[in-house]
């Protein structure tokens, strides 16, 4: 079966009167497919063009930019059909100012991306958060948050790795390395070595639970069918952390972890210990707003944190949570419904949404 995005491409315009209706509405979507010409002006357009929209018998198309000249007709100095779109040109745009960010020392300033990118400083802020999901600033510190993780593994020591990273200072660096790694920068390099994770398993209408928390809150929920494997989950995530089982003081947080599953209706709210990047965090604070026993698409989601151009990096947020449940990603599906995917199986999904809405076991 052919994928939306996949009819869009191959029989949505198909038809003159598709095309019409494509050229009528300024449809963006349909640049590239085809193109149109004005027998009075002589000249062919993109279908977005924002010109006058010209008599309906006076407009021909074309499947592409030579057949139009081919025809006769000249390129539109508006839309400039026969140049790169200004969505390919924003993209190209975006790139590049990506790829300088993460060649720089010091973090450019917007201004200086703006100039760059041919924009003004608030076109381009707009552009760029519209493509990536995030400010140039979250994209910079995001990225140099992975740098520090890759060269914390890596490097003899915490300063080589900060260095290498990019800060070139200590204090920088430990002002924001807690919340950018949830422990010391020293506990992330050897592993978690030193860093305390109380956990427990349990069983569940889901199956096997495993929720684990540092001294900050809650750091993981998994779902699964063996507790064993949940357990080397965590050990995996955390191979030298001080692993301990079995905390009677442990226990009042297990059993709000399971009453997220059982019983969503009174509202457990554990704190939570959330690691991840910036544009991460705020799909999944958008995702913590969804009441209990509804759902939002990942449309909605990207709309919500004024992406909207971002539905796909949503879906990979959703399924790079760790914390089940208490990060409620089970409640994000397709705009038509559909379950889509979910990180510990769509079955899982359907029955914790099914526990929301009172329907499970009916």
């Amino acid at each position: 079966m052919l994928t939306e995005t996949r009819l869009n491409k191959t029989i949505r315009w198909i038809s003159d009167e598709d095309k019409w209706q494509a050229v009528a509405k300024r449809d963006g979507k349909a640049d590239g497919r085809f193109y149109y010409s004005v027998a009075t002006t002589g000249v062919y357009c993109r279908p977005s063009c924002c010109a006058r929209l010209a008599r309906r018998e006076n407009v021909a198309f074309h499947a592409s930019c030579d057949d139009a000249e081919q025809a006769g007709f000249r390129p539109c100095k508006r839309c400039l059909p026969n140049s790169a779109s200004i969505a390919e040109r924003n993209a190209d745009a975006v790139a590049k100012a990506c790829e300088t960010i993460r060649n720089a020392e010091e973090m450019p300033s917007l201004e200086y991306l703006a100039v760059q990118a041919g924009m003004s400083r608030f076109h381009f802020h707009r552009v760029f958060k519209s493509l990536t999901g995030v400010t140039p600033k979250a994209y910079a510190s995001a990225y140099r948050a992975g740098r520090v993780r890759e060269e914390l593994r890596s490097s003899n020591t915490v300063t080589e790795a900060i260095y290498d990273a990019g800060y070139n200072s200590n204090s920088r660096f430990y002002e924001r390395s807690h919340k950018m790694l949830g422990m010391t920068p020293s506990s992330y390099r050897a592993g978690g070595k030193g860093e305390k994770i109380r956990f427990a398993v349990a069983q569940c209408t889901l199956g096997a639970i495993l929720g684990a928390a540092s001294a900050k809150g809650i750091c993981t929920i998994l779902l699964g069918d063996d507790p064993d494997a949940l357990v080397r989950q965590l050990q995996d995530a955390f191979p030298k952390a001080d692993m301990i089982g079995g905390d009677p003081a442990f226990e009042d947080w297990m059993a709000q972890v399971i009453g997220l599953v059982e019983a969503p209706q009174l509202g457990h709210n554990p704190p939570l210990d959330i690691r991840g990047t910036a544009f991460q965090q705020r799909v999944w604070q958008a995702l913590s707003e969804i009441p209990v026993g509804t759902k939002a698409s990942y449309a909605e989601i990207a709309e919500k944190i004024g992406s909207p151009r971002a539905t796909r990096a949503v879906a990979q947020a959703c399924a790079a949570n760790s914390i089940a449940v208490a990060i409620p990603c089970h409640r994000v599906v397709r705009k038509d419904g559909d379950l889509s995917g979910y990180r510990w199986g769509v079955e899982r999904k359907q029955t914790l949404l099914d526990l929301e809405s009172g329907e499970a076991g009916q």
